[in-house]
């Protein structure tokens, strides 16, 4: 019988080399169901017996140096793997279900950057975002979904800067998610003294160029990324919203006030990764071209910034001003005409009542 070691490498490598962003272990009542998110579709890859279930969570859970006793409450994680000489992170999510516990494992290629000219579909939009490092303080926040490769530009975009511009970069993250030479990287660590807070001061004194302020998800972390702005610094950090205009709603819930949005924030981006149309099968990719599917996937922006953010800011106080700028209805849909997207991909990403 395959021991549960075994059974957890086999299944991470079978991940890595199907080239998997998540996998997804699910308990259900007769049997337990494994799943590859390939692309953004879920595809299922493996299904053990139950009492399987409970001793391969464990192992993935003391692997990250997680609680195997608490499973009453959610959990996050994380470590690292080796496959094929390629470094890759893990980072782990656990959520009581009304059956069992039950598993996401996120796959990072640690080391995986892209040149600065495929960071997007069309390349003003990367010129743009290259433009963006060259300010000397102020806010920058990218926004996306899960899955949207909003990592994959951060860190790229930070090593551009770091060897484009000569400038010290350093990420306060919780946790970190991918290691990067470029960047000192600091883990937030509650039980060790450091927080957010705490980590900031500590950063201030280090003579940063540029701040990486993990993902804005509460307003710990949002009145920090803005704190570190005010100080004279380039911050970077990430968030989960619609589009770009969303982020500064997402502020203010945060409790970020008017005066201090309009005097840190320099713009926000939205991106999503889209599928492109393949050039060798007439509707959707064949098994045997399925393989290569992350070739065929590219990200698309829209950048909030400058004159147009002003009057978003604006409108969102309440005053009425006109205002346009590239929205990503605009760019998928130029995408799509120009016959680089596949069509579904503005039904999966465009609303009906997005600006036009």
């Amino acid at each position: 019988m395959t021991s549960i070691e075994e059974l957890a490498d086999r299944m991470l490598k079978d991940a890595v080399t199907k080239q998997a962003t998540d996998i997804h272990i699910i308990p259900r009542k007769l049997d337990t169901l494994v799943q590859f998110r390939v692309a953004h579709r879920l595809v299922t890859r493996y299904s053990f017996p139950i009492e399987e279930c409970e001793r391969l969570i464990s192992h993935f859970k003391f692997s990250a140096s997680m609680d195997i006793g608490e499973k009453r409450r959610p959990q996050n994680g994380s470590y690292s793997i080796v496959v094929d000489h390629q470094q890759i992170g893990l980072r782990l999510s656990t959520l009581p279900g009304n059956k069992k516990e039950s598993l996401v494992i996120r796959l990072l290629p640690e080391h995986h950057t892209i040149p600065s000219y495929q960071v997007s579909l069309f390349p003003y939009m990367t010129n743009k975002l290259l433009a963006l490092l060259k300010h000397a303080h102020g806010l920058i926040i990218l926004t996306g979904p899960t899955g949207s490769g909003k990592t994959t530009t951060l860190y790229t975009l930070l090593e551009k800067s770091t060897n484009l511009f000569d400038r010290n970069v350093i990420a306060l993250e919780d946790p970190i998610e991918k290691e990067s030479d470029a960047v000192l990287q600091v883990q937030v660590n509650e039980k060790a003294g450091i927080s957010y807070a705490t980590g900031l001061k500590a950063i201030l004194r280090h003579d940063p160029d540029i701040i990486m302020v993990g993902e804005i998800r509460d307003s710990e972390t949002a009145k920090t990324a803005v704190r570190a702005a005010l100080t004279g610094h380039l911050v970077l950090s990430t968030m989960h919203t619609r589009d770009a205009k969303g982020a500064i709603y997402r502020l203010l819930e945060f409790g970020v006030d008017w005066i201090e949005i309009e005097q840190t924030l320099v713009a926000v981006t939205a991106q999503r990764l889209v599928e492109l149309s393949c050039t060798l099968c007439t509707t959707e990719c064949s098994n045997v071209c399925f393989g290569c599917e992350r070739s065929k996937k590219a990200c698309v922006f829209e950048i909030l910034a400058g004159q147009p953010l002003s009057y978003v800011i604006q409108e969102a106080r309440g005053e009425k001003r006109a205002y346009d700028y590239t929205t990503l209805r605009k760019v998928i849909s130029k995408g799509i005409a120009l016959g680089f997207i596949k069509e579904t991909e503005y039904e999966r990403w465009v609303l009906d009542n997005e600006i036009k």
